[in-house]
């Protein structure tokens, strides 16, 4: 009895795998639904057959197999693929199996939510490429890895990681991938704020890629990456045409990340104080093409700029919060634009007072008393205006601004020009009579 269930499994295993063939492709492509689809395609890679034409076949029932697991969510089947997949990586060479499995990350890295998994399955492959020794494949998905761990906050896991892999890439002198790492630590020490070190990772990257010839999805990147870098210096002008550069690239590319180039283009108007501007760029053929949230968070940034009103400024702020405050870079620019702004508004309003009352100020600006307060006593420190705070009264006393007069630097410069004269004089005297 033992005997007959044994031959019956066997039997059902045989029965159950599908002829890596065409027709077996085409079966699963005509099936009513992606679960059928799904089964077949399983059924196809269980095939114990190792010729070429069944090894060519259940490479594209891979691909096929990889597409609708990931149109349907299923994430931990593709990492379960993966794993199943690793005697079959044995039979064909070993560039067809890197882009197979990093064609497997990349359909992991689509569904939403996964990062976790994807670190977690990175690491298995990380250990398994280490066994096989496949240091070509391993150095791509330590890569991955190194960028998964930057997205998820972690800052010194990714940091170890890349040290150690760009010594090693430096000795291979691949040039392609050692664009990749160096671009990814000018990334890693910006979020780290060490401008520096960032600035010389970028670098690196730029005299890599002048050595190469770089895709453009990977130029577009440089450019992102210098353009963030020179806002951050306050180059607006220059970021703006290094954000132009990238948009051009990753829009011809139909890129995700053509839509953050114009947003990042669109700030730099406005810091530029070049708002009435961005009308313009979102009308233009390139613009409509990316109408949405973020282009209209943006829009609504420049107009509340352009009236040099705080209300729709806060307004904008609060109504696009996603596009604005949980993107770093927009966050930390409109933060500075907001200090500029606040800033012009409460010198204007003060203007026509020699001492107003500060609950006043706050009531005309819209905003609480304390707030008001706090920003006036920072402008008065940093010479923005001349008065002092009665804090008692709840008073502000403006100064009149000294008048400099005209004739004192004059004075100055008459008596400095005389002395060289003098200078001059004495050094030809003592010449004649020597």
């Amino acid at each position: 009895m033992h005997l007959y269930e044994q031959g019956a499994i066997m039997s059902s295993m045989e029965s159950s795998c599908l002829p890596a063939t065409t027709e077996s492709i085409a079966k699963a492509q005509e099936a009513k639904d992606a679960s059928e689809s799904i089964s077949i395609l399983y059924r196809v890679l269980q095939d114990p057959s190792s010729s070429a034409e069944a090894l060519r076949t259940k490479e594209l029932a891979i691909t096929n197999l990889t597409n609708y697991l990931t149109k349907e969510n299923r994430a931990e089947e593709l990492r379960n693929l993966l794993t199943q997949l690793r005697p079959f990586f044995s039979l064909i060479p070993k560039a067809k199996t890197a882009k197979i499995v990093r064609g497997i990350i990349d359909a992991v890295a689509k569904i939403i939510g996964t990062s976790e998994l994807q670190i977690s399955l990175c690491k298995e492959m990380v250990e398994w490429t280490r066994a096989e020794k496949r240091t070509f494949l391993r150095q791509r998905v330590e890569t991955r890895l190194a960028a998964l761990l930057l997205e998820n906050h972690e800052y010194t896991d990714a940091l170890t990681l890349l040290t150690d892999l760009i010594k090693e890439v430096r000795r291979l002198d691949d040039k392609l991938l050692l664009v990749d790492i160096d671009l990814l630590e000018s990334k890693l020490h910006f979020s780290l704020r060490n401008l520096p070190k960032t600035k010389a990772s970028l670098t690196a990257a730029r005299t890599a890629a002048n050595a190469i010839y770089v895709p453009p999805a990977q130029q577009g990147t440089i450019d992102m990456q210098s353009g963030i870098l020179h806002a951050e210096e306050k180059d607006y002008k220059t970021a703006y045409s290094y954000f132009f550069e990238a948009f051009e690239a990753f829009s011809a590319l139909e890129d995700p990340k053509a839509i953050f180039s114009l947003k990042y283009m669109l700030l730099c108007k406005i810091m530029v104080n070049q708002a009435d501007d961005v009308a313009g760029i979102i009308s233009s053929k390139a613009g409509l093409k990316y109408l949405g949230p973020d282009v209209d968070a943006m829009k609504a940034v420049a107009d509340a700029y352009s009236k040099r009103s705080l209300k729709y400024f806060e307004t904008a702020l609060r109504d696009y919060k996603s596009q604005l405050e949980e993107d770093p870079i927009v966050h930390r620019h409109l933060s500075s634009l907001y200090d500029t702004l606040l800033e012009q508004n409460l010198c204007r309003l003060i203007e026509p007072y020699a001492r107003v009352e500060i609950a006043h100020i706050a009531e005309m600006i819209e905003l609480p008393v304390d707030h008001v307060e706090k920003k006036l006593s920072q402008m008065i420190l940093d010479k923005k205006f001349a008065g002092t705070l009665d804090q008692g009264a709840g008073c502000l006393i403006i100064f009149e601004d000294p008048k400099t007069e005209a004739i004192f630097p004059a004075t100055l410069e008459t008596i400095s020009n005389v002395g060289k004269v003098v200078d001059s004089l004495y050094m030809r005297s003592a010449k004649i009579m020597a």
